[in-house]
């Protein structure tokens, strides 16, 4: 037994259009989704204590082992499979009703399902038609198969009718098209594993060039099986006298050898998984011998040649493996799938939660991305994969702090869409007040001024509601990057304003009836202490308002009054608890007006000079 070779201790399984590897610590499942991305979904493996020590005692730990595969397994297929999810016009009455009336997909009903009848196939297909035909075929009609030898023909002919239905049912499944690129990704599978055992580069060239036979197969695995069944429970049935003399009755003989078969197959799992295990350790001619029969119906069935696509799911899923193996703290990712509308949701609201990010984030991005109200979130639906796709897509670029409204592009104020991005501050809903204390104080033919205007939003809500009145909206900013956002907002919403560069009313020239504004007033020392969303992706320039937050309130102090036409207004947004110190400002006036914002805290000042 010379010529012991390297092994991985990474195994693999071919899914629906990808590949899922399991290591140590984790598994990993490559699917390459519809629109042609390389989805993963990665997990820990937190076997129990129980599972982790049975998964070390010899020939106990092939039966832990195989019980887990088909377990995980089926899961894993079943989740490859929800990536594309369901055909809405075909399955989508039978979807909104599992939605609405259990919260359940298409997709949970099919994966319990096929579990169910995967283990009944497979009892029926290798233990119950080998012995019907056997039994109830061929004994009959050859009587003399179960005393010749002491009836040792009857079992040698009752493995070969399984090999032959084992086979038979490798060949025949080979006509599905799906099971054909099935086996395709098995091959990728092999070649990824064994290229990392010659320690070639993972790289699609280079991995095509490595072979689609592996040793540690899982079809070997069942060859195995198959062979130790049929010698074991020949052995066994023979020994415990399991015949015609002993049970005349046919069908209580056939029941009994049944049973013990059922019974005895984790003995026969243990057996086969330690047997696997050694003849994989090494590379000579004795253990080919073993090897042979299992290679052989890889080559011939259960591989198929993969194209470099395939194998790039494949790699993609074995250096996930590798590097969640490795560093303990990579985080697990999951697939973009479809599903139920409340069950999505709240995941993603928990998602936020933990993060420290509002959750009614998660009901705008629902909201937004499937086109209904948010009062209508509550109204179970199921969400196609490729909703679910561009939902997620927002999700993680919001994970990362970037404000919502930047990612959408534009947000509504005053009922008109508006443009926003990092030039600008994001119009806050307090705002849209302000906005309307100036649109209910406009006369015909005035003149409004809207200083630091950021995105426009104030002025272009005063410049479309008050058109009827002849009004003459100027809005100036510090910022180019600003007024050029600015501009293409009124653009959009095919309004004319004059647009000024400025700092504060530098080249502004003129009187006005009304000027408006929504000036910095954050305190220098607390914005390294606001929501990161706004800290690291809104502008400074348009959140610091100096040490004590009043920097811009001393200028409209000292330069607002000559710019304002007798008995013209002053109106102003201010921070919580700033309202006095404002006012102590402003030492010459007719009259001011503190109105409140709709958490009842004074948020705008009138002033009337």
């Amino acid at each position: 037994m010379k010529n012991k070779k390297k092994c991985t201790y990474i195994g693999g399984q071919a899914v629906m259009e990808g590949v899922m590897m399991q290591g140590k610590t984790c598994m990993a499942c490559a699917v390459r989704d519809p629109d042609g991305n390389i989805q993963i979904e990665a997990k820990r493996l937190n076997p129990s204590p129980a599972v982790k020590k049975a998964g070390k005692i010899p020939f106990v730990r092939g039966t832990v082992n195989l019980v887990n595969s088909l377990v995980r397994g089926s899961k894993v297929l079943m989740r490859s499979a929800a990536v594309y999810g369901e055909d809405e016009e075909e399955g989508g009455r039978v979807s909104g009703w599992l939605a609405e009336k259990f919260k359940l997909s298409v997709m949970d009903v099919i994966t319990v399902v096929s579990l169910f009848l995967g283990v009944v196939l497979a009892v029926a297909l290798f233990m119950v038609l080998p012995r019907v035909i056997t039994d109830f075929w061929l004994i009959p009609a050859f009587p003399a198969l179960e005393t010749v030898h002491g009836g040792v023909w009857k079992y040698v002919i009752w493995g070969g009718v399984k090999f032959l239905i084992f086979i038979l049912y490798l060949s025949l499944i080979l006509f599905l098209k799906d099971i054909r690129r099935l086996y395709q990704y098995h091959g990728a599978e092999h070649k990824t594993i064994n290229a990392y055992e010659h320690g070639m580069e993972l790289t699609p060239e280079s991995v095509k060039k490595a072979s689609r036979i592996h040793d540690r197969c899982g079809t070997s695995f069942l060859f195995i099986v198959v062979l130790i069944n049929v010698l074991i429970m020949s052995v066994v049935l023979w020994a415990i006298g399991i015949n015609s003399a002993t049970i005349p009755n046919g069908a209580l003989r056939f029941l009994a050898q049944l049973g013990v078969e059922i019974v005895l197959l984790p003995v026969l799992a243990g057996i086969s998984y330690e047997i696997l295990k050694f003849l994989a350790r090494f590379d000579n001619w004795f253990v080919t011998i073993f090897k042979a029969p299992g290679m052989l119906l890889q080559k011939t069935l259960t591989t198929r040649e993969p194209d470099e696509e395939m194998i790039e799911v494949a790699i993609a899923a074995f250096k996930k493996v590798l590097e969640m193996d490795a560093d303990p703290t990579v985080p697990e990712t999951s697939f973009t799938t479809g599903g139920v509308l409340s069950k999505l949701l709240k995941d993603t609201k928990a998602r936020f939660k933990k993060e420290g990010i509002d959750e009614s984030d998660a009901e705008w991005i629902y909201s937004i991305t499937l086109g209904i109200k948010r009062s209508e979130l509550s109204k179970d639906r199921i969400v196609k994969p490729s909703e679910s796709k561009k939902i997620q897509d927002i999700v993680q670029k919001r994970l990362t702090g970037r404000p919502l409204w930047y990612i959408f592009g534009d947000t509504e104020f005053y009922g008109f869409k508006i443009k926003v991005d990092e030039r600008a501050l994001i119009p806050r809903p307090e705002t849209e007040l302000l906005a309307d204390a100036v649109i209910k104080s406009v006369e015909k033919g005035d003149k409004v001024l809207d200083m630091c205007t950021g995105t426009g939003c104030i002025a272009i809500a005063v410049a479309k509601t008050c058109a009827d009145k002849e009004v003459t909206v100027t809005a100036s900013d510090v910022s180019d990057a600003a007024i050029m956002l600015a501009r293409e907002n009124a653009a959009a919403n095919k309004v004319k304003i004059n647009f000024i560069v400025g700092d504060m009313f530098r080249n502004v020239h003129g009187k006005f009836n009304i000027i408006v504004c929504n000036p910095p007033y954050i305190k220098s020392g607390e914005i390294p202490h606001i929501q990161r969303e706004v800290r690291e992706f809104e502008p400074r320039v348009a959140l610091d308002g100096g040490e004590d937050g009043l920097d811009f309130y001393r200028r409209l102090a000292d330069d607002a009054k000559p710019h304002l036409v007798k008995g013209g207004m002053l109106i102003m947004e201010c921070g919580e608890g700033q309202t006095e110190a404002i006012l102590s400002l402003f030492k010459k006036r007719d009259y001011v007006i503190v109105l409140k914002d709709l958490a009842g805290v004074d948020r705008f000042i009138k002033i009337v000079f």
